[in-house]
């Protein structure tokens, strides 16, 4: 029984936690007087962490034979020492010159014109300010002077309307000559790296400076062999420009193979993790027909010019007729026909420059360079002049050149392709990955052979162990064995499920029978256990409707809604759309949904309905509803380990950024939080937008003026607090995703600083013991069966060899690859003052990756991570952030002089549910 009193809730006559404004987020009363906002007398300070070292390796499981994606790698001259020099760069007006293709060419150079003045010495370039060398330079500071040529046409640069000759001109032989351009490229001695501090780092020493910088020292030099080989280089990946590495993924994108190389440091030594990888190009060829199926339009006149000008912004292209390279700076506002320029023409005696004369495009190509166009001249030209000086080229004239990065977001149906074409069977990758080692010949690179490094040409073995599967509860407290890393629900019913009794069908599509696709939940449903009434209305959209904009159509289907139901709108709608993926209808339903009305919403775009199909529905409806599909057993008998003792909250934190490219565009923290405590099955979401491209989460611990806290985290500790029958958390497992190991330390300064804050504030003072681990899924690392062509088994786990000498961390291979090669988690321990043994914190990660409610099977990451991803993702569909410019709300935050638009809150009917399922 709670008591409720105004200055807190009260559990039979207990101290309690929270005041009135925590525990009814809809009332908040004013706060107690106090001197200074947010600063309460018995707080104590935000301790301090770092980074733990490991405690020992795990011992469960099944021993199994591997191999990994790691080569071995010597060190024989340990007494090595890398010099680091700073490079400037200047024209000959004395300008910076920034670029990493020209400084590339001119370090070059000028290795090539004054080697006997740096006595031969090799060296690697970063590509931008810095180059090393083994050994000393013979001074500290140099000064060269650096001529670069470059082939040219006699006549003018282009050959284009840009102060071109006089008619009589034409038809003459445009003769080449080499333009000369000095530049001067100062080395200055900046630092001293040893090669040693990688021997100590690998023994066990905290990582310093030192070792960190040798070790990107050598990556730098791969780099600079890839560079050589003419290679496009996208950070630690290089991608060779061989047509046999290319494949069409539609839309003028073609995903093109290469491979990331990366030292790292081990428990078995230094070793180079060598991976497959994948980057996106523009087609090369002609640019209209990149533009025709950029657009995917059959005929030039059917393409948008504006998105033509924004996507060939900053391009290269190569002409056709004088086979000479620029970049584009935009189009022209009138076509080939209309595009006038002045041209100046020569007085026909003396040969003196006399008038300018208007000439359009299109005449002085056909006219006067005898170039015959047979489609530009109702199309816009390319601009690849300077702002105040246009230089004109017909589209037909262009080529796309090779190697150029397509950094847009990829579409639903360019991302499918590129993932089916390019898996990778575990034995087709370890093919690739030793022919590549063979063939690049690492050994004979003179940089490292001076460092006297070697690189074994096989994989590395390694022992791994086969964690045991967990058990699972179903309905009727029913056993449930996945079996390799899977189960189902057949002649099966749900733990707990829910009771659906008032409830509706809209459907935004026209191609689907939406009383079949009502009649077959219900029979799907009545053998899961679920209960379902017959719908209250069918509401079909009208054919008129469909013209409107997406906003305008959500609205109008809650009208025709309100106006069917007259007693009130319903629990829960099945929403049919027409597309399974980006449809424009989504983002407003689920705002219009969850944030104004507090309706329960699952979308659906069936292309077969069938009994799967249709439990993988319910699972997700269950658990939006509250109901639970499958609870770990230990969970179920409340037996899991270290948790069972004691409240223990556990936190999944993701932040999912904008499109590549789209720096306006603000990134989305969410963070979930388990409830009903002991169970480890259940959460709830907390979202907010931040900075774009900021990764840590700055919403964590928000104090406001009037002394409350607006943040994230005490909304998920009022909701635990609620849930667990008033126990506060004195355990926080917190599961981090997306952060890189030069981050970690933000992790702890930062993030966990908050959490701590968020807890303090709310009359705290002993706070809880923390485990802090970091999941990673985007690295390099690859595990194979040692003696069959399949994927490891689910359940795999890797905690020695290619582990960190010192750093907590560990490999999990929790699912089961059905396709290409499995790649596992990288799990990184930070903190553990809760003390998990390794076994223990392995089999709860494990465990976690069974959790999830979604589906029936094992997943790759733990589930409150997913959760996390999945909220965010959701979330951010309800503002469409690429019309910010248009935003007017006052609904925003400002960070520095950009303002923060903020998300809609969920409904307080849906906000502690599981949505995002």
């Amino acid at each position: 029984m709670f008591i409720i009193q105004f200055s807190g809730l009260v559990e039979d006559g207990e101290s309690s936690w929270f005041s009135r404004s925590w525990w009814d987020p809809t009332s908040l009363p004013p706060p107690p007087p106090i001197s200074q906002p947010n600063v309460k007398p018995e707080r104590v300070a935000t301790p301090k962490y770092s980074i733990i070292s490991r405690r020992g390796v795990g011992t469960n499981g099944r021993r199994i034979s591997l191999l990994t994606n790691h080569f071995k790698v010597s060190v024989d001259f340990q007494d090595a020492v890398f010099y680091q020099y700073s490079v400037s760069i200047t024209s000959e007006d004395n300008r910076a010159v920034e670029g990493k293709g020209i400084g590339r060419k001119l370090i070059g150079r000028l290795y090539q014109t004054y080697s006997s003045e740096i006595a031969g010495k090799r060296f690697a370039y970063d590509g931008e300010k810095s180059l090393y060398t083994v050994g000393p330079l013979p001074q500290n500071k140099f000064e060269f002077q650096v001529v670069l040529e470059e082939s040219i046409a006699k006549r003018g640069e282009t050959g284009s309307p840009g102060g071109m000759g006089s008619p009589k001109e034409t038809g003459k032989r445009f003769r080449r000559s080499l333009q000369s351009k000095t530049f001067k490229v100062e080395l200055s001695y900046a630092a001293k790296i040893p090669l040693r501090s990688i021997a100590l780092a690998l023994k066990g020493a905290a990582e310093d400076n030192n070792s960190q910088d040798a070790l990107r020292v050598l990556d730098i030099i791969l780099r600079q062999q890839a560079a050589d080989r003419g290679c496009l280089l996208v950070r630690q990946s290089f991608f060779h420009d061989d047509s046999r590495n290319f494949t069409d993924i539609g839309g003028g994108v073609q995903g093109l193979r290469g491979f990331h190389s990366s030292f790292r440091p081990t428990q078995g030594g230094l070793s180079l993790n060598m991976d497959v990888s994948t980057t996106m190009i523009l087609k090369p060829g002609p640019v209209i027909d990149f533009l025709m199926a950029n657009q995917n339009v059959r005929e030039p006149r059917n393409i948008d010019w504006l998105k033509a000008k924004r996507m060939l912004k900053n391009l290269r292209i190569k002409t056709l007729h004088r086979n000479t390279e620029f970049k584009i700076m935009g189009l022209s506002e009138k076509p080939c026909n209309q595009q006038f320029f002045p041209m100046k023409v020569k007085n026909g005696e003396s040969g003196n420059e006399g008038e300018s004369v208007e000439i359009t495009v299109l005449d002085y190509f056909t006219k006067h360079c005898a170039i015959e166009l047979s489609y530009s001249a109702y199309l816009p030209c390319l601009d690849v002049g300077k702002p105040k000086r246009p230089n004109y080229l017909p589209l037909e004239l262009c080529l796309l050149v090779s190697l150029q990065r397509y950094t847009k977001a990829l579409s639903s149906m360019q991302r499918a392709s590129l993932v089916e074409k390019s898996r990778q069977k575990p034995q087709e990758r370890i093919r690739i990955l030793t022919d590549a080692m063979r063939n690049y010949r690492y050994d004979a690179d003179p940089l490292l052979g001076e460092c006297g490094i070697s690189i074994e040409k096989q994989l590395t073995q390694v022992e791994g162990r086969v964690l045991e599967t967990p058990k699972l509860k179903v309905g009727n407290s029913d056993d449930c064995i996945p079996r390799n890393g899977r189960w189902n629900f057949n002649n099966k019913q749900l733990l707990k499920p829910v009771q659906i009794s008032s409830w509706i069908v809209v459907n935004f599509s026209a191609r689907c029978d939406t009383s079949y696709i009502s009649r077959e939940l219900i029979n799907c449903g009545r053998n899961k256990g679920i209960h379902i009434e017959r719908p209250q209305t069918l509401i079909e959209e009208d054919a008129q409707s469909r013209r409107a904009s997406p906003v305008a159509r959500v609205e109008k289907m809650f009208e025709q809604m309100m106006a069917k139901l007259p007693g009130g709108p319903p629990e829960f709608i099945l929403c049919v759309l027409s597309e399974k993926k980006n449809s424009e209808i989504y983002g407003p339903w689920k705002k219009k949904s969850l944030s104004d009305f507090g309706i329960f919403t699952q979308c659906i775009s069936p292309t077969k309905v069938n009994d799967q199909y249709l439990t993988n529905v319910l699972l997700k409806i269950n658990s939006k509803l509250g109901g639970i599909n499958s609870l770990l057993a230990m969970e179920h008998s409340s037996r899991v380990p270290l948790i069972n003792g004691a409240p223990t909250l556990i936190l999944g934190m993701d932040v999912s950024h904008g499109s590549p490219g789209r720096s306006d565009i603000p990134s989305i923290a969410a963070v979930v939080g388990s409830r009903c405590w002991p169970l480890i099955s259940r959460y709830r979401a907390s979202v907010r937008t931040q900075s774009p491209k900021v990764e840590m989460i700055d919403a964590l611990y928000k104090p406001l003026e009037n002394g409350s806290d607006d943040g994230i985290i005490r909304e998920l500790l009022v909701d635990f607090f609620q849930t667990s029958n008033g126990r506060k958390p004195t355990q926080i497992i917190f599961f981090r995703d997306g952060v890189s190991e030069s981050q970690f330390n933000q992790v702890l300064n930062i993030e966990l600083d908050q959490i701590i804050k968020a807890y303090q504030h709310l009359g705290e003072v002993d706070i809880p013991k923390f485990t802090v681990i970091v999941a990673q899924k985007n690295h390099h690392t690859k595990l194979f069966l040692a003696g069959g062509p399949e994927n490891v088994p689910p359940g795999t786990v890797v905690d020695t060899k290619i582990v960190h000498p010192r750093n907590y961390d560990f490999y999990m291979c929790a699912q089961a690859g059905m396709i290409g090669t499995s790649r596992p988690a990288h799990y990184h321990v930070l903190v553990d003052e809760i003390g998990f043994s390794p076994d223990e914190l392995q089999n709860l990660i494990h465990s976690l990756s069974y959790v999830y409610q979604r589906s029936t099977t094992a997943i790759s990451i733990v589930a409150p991570i997913c959760y996390a991803h999945l909220a965010a993702h959701q979330m951010g569909q309800f503002m469409k952030f690429e019309d910010l410019a248009e935003t007017s709300s006052g609904s925003a935050t400002s960070v520095g002089s950009i303002p923060i638009p903020e998300l809609p809150r969920l409904h307080k009917k849906v906000r502690a549910s599981m949505f995002f399922c």
